[in-house]
């Protein structure tokens, strides 16, 4: 245990505390005095109101279980039952005509369209390869994938196989002559590029010279007028860099010399505290804390061993090009980067509270890492950093599972706290609000107004939504099969609302509207085919898996112009079906009979007991947050901690209905350990679970997910998890 230092009325173990006053408050524009005093006055004042937050959801819960027992199965009085959700409380009326006021965003935010990567900020290769992920290679992305198909000899083999490469070089010019058209011929047809009088000429092979059908698309270049070594081209706000080089393995075989196709690809990306990561200490949150400031302060770097190469990784530099005037052009060479705070439920032991009566409890962790966070992140306002993140001068930070208006505008008055002890100007901060829970996706516009000026970002998330749907229906009946839900009537008008909301409420132009994660970093192909409904819904992000899928998914954002999917969707807001939708969001994924057959029971519960084993045996042992984890066919699947919320719920569910019997799960959670085993077999630093089921802290964590996921608030894992992993690790040392 580390030793506690007094901090006002705070106790904070030395670790953190040296990291604070040694690390993060050198250099701001307060002393470490009143940074002390400003923190625990803020852990003070709102853990009460905090707390009331908390019981409320629990009142709510309460009730609409009550209601659901008295009226069991699918909601057969729609309007009976809107009417007790709004006499409750659960739904409050609309606020009318809503327009956020948010000023300062990036022009990443405000007037681009493109992917956003989400990475554990424990890990600072992650950190530094999502944070660099800005610009891809698109011959890398579509050679290394099964976006390119290994038909007729083009297989990935491990040499060079130019049968593969020239499918990619036929896809990539074909992305050119899409986003580029030449005003004769095509891309496929060129053997040289030169630059004449500010305009770009393509020589074809035929010997005809032509030139761009849009001469805008070309802003810039480098090297010589008539021996390019790129082009710098911008279609849909989003840059292309054309780069050549006659003598690299794959200029030298292209009639042009064109060597790679570079994408602007990850726009955004979320550091991620909450989730992806395994943070249950002092010890845990200073490793992330201080992998954040490395981040923000330019100094983070990470040595990783390629063969018998050792290669350093830090933040990539701007890029320098000119523009066709001969004057410098300089593009981000780094993703625009958010923060995501943890939400409103958890306590931690990294700070110590003591309460009027001098007893010391936990502080909540989102008030802490709302404090901690934002000081690192103001480093870079002050611009401490030779890697400017914000240009715009704001700080940007996600926050997660909050329920209904009064917790947004909670966390709106805590950041307000958090400047003023700061010395940052009013709304400096600004916030994502994740609509996962359903309390916020019914009440949206009221959310996002009682953040109006800082709202910088809202987005879907299926799994974390779903998982609170069951919990919230959980006393209504079986609920649905998981595959089912991506198809219920709920789930279609919450994807539709969340847009609806984002646009009455002027984020066009100002603000994201996102959509969620494609899970399968390995199933680059049906991402290509699939994902493209994400910019055609009107969002203008969504997340991806990995830094290559963001390149392969920025070509969405190149095919759809987001802004123009908006505009079309603003003029016709007044027509949409808006009451049919609401009416549609509130219907629950209940069945109407719990008529599914053995084999189809059997299947549903090996399917999430797996996924439970795969995932919970990692971040309880290992404290890994997020990872590829194989699924019960062995496709690797980004699995989080909403994945388990789902899961264990569905379980949950099924028990608490009769559907399956509690020897049924049991039974599968042994025999899935064996399989959760094998697929882990490769690891050194792996501790199989079969043989010490009763004393493998993993499997006891994953048995009390599902078998107390009545009783877990909300249905989150966080409580069970973290208790777990904590024991877990006091056994290690």
């Amino acid at each position: 245990m580390s030793t506690l230092i007094n901090r006002h009325q705070l106790e904070v173990p030395a670790e953190l505390a040296h990291f604070i006053d040694h690390d993060v408050l050198p250099g701001l524009p307060v002393s470490a005095e009143d940074f002390w005093r400003g923190f625990s006055d803020l852990l003070t004042q709102y853990h009460s109101k905090n707390q009331r937050l908390l019981a409320e959801r629990d009142r709510l819960q309460h009730q609409i279980d009550q209601w659901h027992r008295d009226h069991p199965g699918p909601i057969a009085d729609a309007p009976a039952y809107q009417r007790f959700l709004e006499e409750l409380g659960y739904i409050q009326a609309d606020p009318g005509a809503v327009a956020i006021d948010t000023d300062r965003i990036d022009a990443e935010i405000a007037h681009q369209a493109g992917p956003q990567l989400v990475v554990p900020v424990m890990n600072a290769r992650y950190a530094l390869n999502a944070a660099n992920a800005r610009y891809g290679s698109l011959y890398d992305a579509l050679y290394g994938t099964d976006a390119i198909d290994d038909d007729d000899g083009a297989e990935r083999t491990g040499a060079y196989n130019p049968k593969r490469g020239a499918k990619v070089i036929q896809f990539a010019k074909r992305f050119l002559d899409h986003i580029a058209p030449l005003s004769l011929g095509s891309h496929q047809g060129a053997v040289g590029y030169t630059i004449d009088r500010g305009q770009l000429m393509v020589h074809l092979n035929d010997g005809t010279v032509t030139t761009l059908q849009h001469p805008q698309t070309l802003i810039g270049c480098a090297g010589e007028q008539n021996t390019l070594s790129a082009l710098v081209l911008k279609h849909n706000e989003l840059h292309v860099i054309v780069e050549f080089d006659r003598k690299h393995p794959v200029g030298s075989q292209d009639p042009a010399g064109i060597k790679d196709l570079v994408l602007e690809s990850a726009l955004t990306t979320i550091l991620d505290f909450e989730d992806s990561i395994a943070a249950v200490d002092a010890e845990d949150k200073v490793m992330a804390y201080r992998n954040l400031l490395g981040i923000f302060k330019g100094t983070l770097s990470e040595t990783v061993q390629k063969g018998s190469t050792r290669i350093e990784r830090r933040l990539n530099p701007d890029r320098q090009y000119l523009s066709l005037n001969d004057q410098p052009l300089r593009l981000p060479g780094r993703s625009l980067l958010f923060i995501r705070n943890v939400g409103h439920l958890m306590t931690t032991p990294a700070i110590l509270v003591r309460d009027q009566d001098g007893v010391l409890q936990e502080a909540y962790e989102g008030l802490v890492d709302a404090m901690i966070t934002t000081a690192i992140a103001q480093h870079d306002v002050l611009g401490h950093s030779p890697f400017q993140n914000s240009r715009a001068g704001s700080i940007y930070i996600v926050k997660p599972k909050m329920h209904g208006p009064a917790e947004v505008a909670f966390c709106n008055e805590v950041f307000g706290h958090v400047e003023r002890v700061l010395k940052l100007n009013p709304h400096t901060v600004k916030i994502g609000i994740m609509d996962e829970e359903r309390r916020t996706s019914v009440n949206l516009r009221a959310c996002i107004q009682a953040a109006q000026q800082r709202v910088a970002f809202i987005n879907t998330g299926f799994l974390d939504r779903t998982g609170d749907e069951i919990h919230t229906a959980m006393h209504a009946g079986a609920v649905i099969r998981k595959h089912e839900m991506r198809s219920s009537p709920w789930l279609t008008a919450y994807e539709k609302l969340n847009v609806w909301a984002g646009l009455s409420c002027g984020l066009m132009g100002r603000a994201q509207i996102g959509k969620g994660m494609w899970a399968m970093p390995d199933l680059m192909k049906a991402m290509l085919e699939q994902k493209i409904a994400h910019p055609t819904a009107g969002a203008n992000t969504a997340w991806v898996p990995s830094p290559t899928a963001a390149t392969l998914h920025a070509l969405h954002y190149h095919q759809v112009h987001v802004a123009s999917i908006q505009q079309q969707m603003l003029a016709r807001l007044n027509q949409e079906p808006i009451q049919q939708w609401r009416q549609q969001l509130l219907t629950v994924p209940v069945a109407q009979s719990a008529s599914w057959s053995d084999v189809e029971k059997q299947e549903e519960v090996d399917n999430n007991v797996q996924g439970i084993l795969g995932y919970v045996v990692r971040w309880v042992e290992q404290g890994i947050g997020c990872s590829k984890v194989p699924d019960i066919r062995n496709v690797g699947l980004m699995e989080d901690r909403a994945t388990l919320r789902i899961s264990s719920q569905h379980l949950a569910n099924w028990l608490a209905h009769g559907v399956i019997s509690a020897d049924q799960v049991r039974e599968s959670f042994n025999r899935m350990a064996s399989v959760v085993d094998q697929q882990n077999a490769t690891d050194p630093t792996y501790r199989p679970m079969v043989g010490r089921q009763g004393t493998s802290p993993a499997f006891q964590a994953a048995l009390d997910l599902v078998f107390k996921g009545q009783s877990q608030p909300n249905g989150y894992t966080e409580p069970l998890l973290h208790a777990w992993r904590l024991r877990a690790k006091a056994t290690r040392h």
